[in-house]
């Protein structure tokens, strides 16, 4: 699944400590989610939503796999 995340954190100047500390994980967590490695919980993409003010659709980008 991609994302948004690294954009649009960039785009508040926010570093990738401060989010993490926002949302009470790690900072690997928020790079890993930047990096594609990880999928959020839904807690976290909930959590990810309401701190950036976006639907959880506008900050991640959901693409079906070929058959």
């Amino acid at each position: 699944m991609k994302n948004r995340l690294e954009e649009l954190r960039k785009e508040r100047g926010i570093k990738q400590e401060e989010l993490a500390a926002e949302l009470e994980v790690s900072r690997q967590t928020i790079g890993s989610l930047e990096n594609g490695r990880y999928n959020p919980s839904i807690l976290l993409a909930f959590k990810l939503s309401k701190y950036f003010g976006l639907k959880i659709e506008d900050i991640f980008i959901y693409e079906e796999e070929e058959k």
